[in-house]
């Protein structure tokens, strides 16, 4: 029975956690998998439900967060060196960068048989200075010399690891996309969407858009809150505003809604009245999702956004800024209305256009789900890992 250990970070609300997890527990039972995960920020949700829904036990490293400490970092490592030796995994599979640099040096320092890692996103732009970057990208090219493969979410971010920032040659990347549990995201929806919009006292005829996903510098919350502004003054519909979702940068946006003159509601002082509405985290996107009417995403980069998937899914148009793996997850035109990051009146305008709209916006609506749940279901990630599981297993392609 080969063994499996896989390693990650957080569990946090959040694309990375839920293919972790999903990964974990519907792998064939041939596998013996051991799931090693550290600890959320103060600022984050943790998705530690996921465990306990999918009846998965985990071993807790708390030193190993999501910033760098030598000390903790080094504690870490050690733990994780320990881990090996006792468990003698035949594959460690590491997610995201804190995990990949930590159990990628272990495993090749304890001469473990494959090594494969899981880009969910990167960091060489838009996240650190330019010298930090060049650092991070340093690094990565010589932990890619320390792994059997790494595995891309998207076709682009393969690109970008083999051409742009030549982390490793093509033959060493492989293509694996996201798998997400969908099914809540066609179940019940017209419920649902009553639910929703009982709850904020949403009028029928209010067009509400949303943005989902941590409240950080990279998702650019600001470019959400000027299309809101922007929207004031061009629209002749009533249009409503969620921001859903916390984080670091939540008390900034609130001041940034201030300096426009923008109303808010937050959940601390809830007053459904105002035209964006902070509300934290929530777990029911599915809820979220029905009750909404246009999706949207901001980022400066991402790997591959889970909001537009599960947008898609729950048969929502998007607008979007053009981002990481965005291009590979929609149809552009069809589900999805894109615009470069250097272009905000793009962004601006195909906003208002799928607001004012009522016949496009259903138009869009009906090509996602049907796109989303044949390319992102949880059952092709499971069967497309096992597979490359077994060719660096059996055919000694390492």
């Amino acid at each position: 029975m080969p063994r499996i250990l896989r390693i990650f970070n957080r569990l946090i609300i959040g694309g990375p956690s839920q293919n972790v997890s999903l990964l974990t527990k519907y792998l064939p039972t041939e596998y013996d998998t051991m799931l090693v995960i550290g600890t959320p920020d103060a600022h984050e949700k943790p998705a530690d439900f996921l465990l306990n829904q999918l009846g998965i036990q985990a071993q807790i490293i708390p030193e190993m967060g999501r910033e760098i400490s030598l000390k903790d970092d080094l504690v870490a490592y050690n733990k994780i060196k320990s881990i090996i030796k006792q468990f003698k995994p035949d594959i460690v599979h590491t997610h995201t960068s804190k995990p990949g640099a930590i159990g990628r040096w272990a495993a090749a320092n304890c001469k473990v048989p494959v090594v494969v890692h899981t880009f969910h996103g990167h960091v060489f732009h838009s996240y650190f200075s330019p010298l930090k970057t060049r650092m991070y990208i340093e690094i990565e090219r010589r932990l890619a010399q320390r792994s059997s493969k790494l595995i891309a979410i998207s076709p682009i971010q393969k690109k970008e690891l083999v051409e742009t920032y030549r982390i490793a040659p093509e033959n060493k990347v492989e293509v694996i996309p996201l798998g997400l549990d969908l099914d809540p995201f066609r179940t019940d929806n017209a419920a649902k969407r009553l639910s929703f919009r009982k709850e904020f006292g949403l009028a029928d005829e209010e067009i509400v858009i949303g943005i989902i996903g941590r409240l950080a510098p990279i998702k650019n919350h600001r470019l959400f809150i000027d299309a809101v502004k922007f929207l004031q003054k061009a629209s002749s519909r009533p249009v409503k505003a969620f921001i859903i979702g916390d984080g670091e940068c939540r008390q900034e946006l609130e001041y940034y809604c201030k300096n426009l003159h923008i109303g808010f509601s937050k959940p601390e002082a809830p007053d459904f009245d105002q035209p964006i509405i902070f509300t934290s985290w929530r777990t029911d996107i599915d809820t979220v999702n029905a009750g909404l009417d246009i999706i949207a995403l901001t980022s400066l980069n991402e790997g591959t956004p889970v909001s537009i998937i599960e947008a898609q899914a729950s048969a929502k148009p998007i607008v979007s800024t053009v981002c990481g793996g965005i291009r590979d997850v929609v149809m552009e035109g069809e589900t999805a209305l894109l615009s470069a990051l250097d272009n905000p009146s793009l962004f601006f305008d195909n906003l208002l256009m799928l607001v004012e709209n009522d016949d496009l916006r259903e138009k869009m609506s009906a090509r996602g789900t049907n796109y989303a749940f044949s390319r992102f279901g949880y059952h092709r990630l499971v069967h497309e890992t096992d597979m490359l599981y077994r060719k660096l297993l059996y055919n000694g392609t390492r």
